[in-house]
């Protein structure tokens, strides 16, 4: 895609103007780094706040009375029972189990759900709900009219709420309605980072006042997508079309957790939405793969793609996410392997340029989370 077709976020002119690289990303021109390096940006992140343009992103509304049982025929999740004013995370999933995409869901009350789905994917996930849905509820695209940015770290909630006093009471996945510089933006207090943080949805002619504001502060950088890769690695989450697809189902991704037990086999409102069954039988009967953390042993990063394989040279399986940790101070991967090789410190090799890696089957995350709750 040439660089005159890509789509461009509301803070486009802003990347640039801070000196950004830019790269296509999910069909947008999107900052991998800034002046700073992924390196420094990382560690101001973890050490103070960060300013993420998250705008590639999907935002939707749902609204109607039968919105939230409606979205439960899509996801294994409880969104009958989400109080107002949280959010939870949530997977569509297709007729074998498999993820279509995974995104975040709040209750704003009044019969009104706010949903962000990931940018490669918002396109097909719009399609898929008006399809299965949309005689159900009112959906209603917001990918031009909002931007989202994710101001994310320990020093995040002191910056924040120099604008908004009410963030200081957020607790991790509260979601709230609040006026940032007299403008109406939908907050909440969370991330893919790991650390502390929140994400702040504005409307797209506000949003460059919103980040210049956000940047004057002296804690903040603004930090682009490499270190937004590397920091959500060290916390051991999941990117859609890394991780996890269409082929890969709940059970198998290690997001078990993110099936609310009001869904699951022995829920009272079991099943009930796209590949239940397959997911249930998996629960019970186990997987024959499955996604785990790993340690190189070697400097030498191991990078998605490469094989992994065992003492014998046999294939057993593939790396999904790998790189180097500045938090941790040395190469990290996750991949699926074999269900024989899940154990922890089992020894596993992986394949790059040729050479074998040794590695080894390690805890997630690899940096303690730092979520408030409270």
């Amino acid at each position: 895609m040439s660089t005159q077709t890509l789509l461009k976020t509301p803070l486009h002119t802003l990347h640039l103007e801070l000196g950004a690289r830019m790269v296509p990303f999910a069909g947008y021109d999107m900052p991998v780094q800034y002046p700073l390096g992924v390196m420094k940006e990382h560690q101001h992140t973890r050490e103070q706040a960060g300013l993420f343009d998250v705008s590639h992103m999907g935002q939707i509304r749902l609204t109607g009375a039968n919105a939230a049982r409606a979205l439960e025929t899509l996801v294994p999740v409880d969104i009958l029972d989400l109080p107002v004013g949280m959010q939870r995370y949530a997977m569509f999933t297709n007729e074998s189990g498999g993820i279509l995409d995974d995104l975040m869901v709040a209750n704003l009350g009044n019969d009104e759900l706010f949903l962000v789905v990931n940018a490669a994917c918002k396109d097909q996930d719009l399609a898929h709900l008006r399809q299965h849905i949309g005689e159900q509820c009112q959906i209603e695209a917001l990918f031009e009219e909002r931007a989202l940015l994710a101001l994310q770290g320990p020093a995040a909630v002191k910056v924040l709420a120099r604008l908004a006093p009410e963030v200081n009471s957020m607790t991790f996945m509260q979601f709230a309605s609040l006026k940032l510089l007299g403008v109406d933006c939908y907050v909440s207090r969370s991330g893919y980072t790991g650390e502390d943080g929140f994400e702040i949805s504005v409307p797209a002619a506000n949003a460059q006042a919103l980040a210049r504001a956000l940047l004057a502060e002296p804690q903040v950088e603004a930090i682009g997508l490499g270190a937004r890769d590397s920091l959500r690695l060290e916390a051991g989450l999941c990117l859609y079309g890394h991780d996890m697809n269409a082929q890969t189902t709940p059970i198998e991704a290690g997001l078990l957790w993110a099936i609310s037990k009001a869904r699951r086999a022995d829920g009272p409102r079991a099943g009930g939405f796209p590949g239940a069954e397959a997911i249930f039988a998996q629960q019970r009967d186990g997987v024959s793969r499955k996604r785990v953390g790993f340690l190189p042993q070697e400097r030498t990063p191991v990078r998605e793609g490469a094989e992994i394989v065992n003492q014998a040279g046999d294939s057993i399986g593939t790396v999904c996410s790998g790189g180097f940790g500045p938090t941790l101070g040395g190469p990290l991967a996750m991949g699926y392997v074999d269900s024989a090789y899940l154990a922890l410190d089992t020894v596993v090799w992986a394949i790059v340029r040729g050479k074998q890696v040794p590695m080894v089957v390690s805890k997630m995350p690899f940096v303690p989370q730092r979520y408030y709750r409270g």
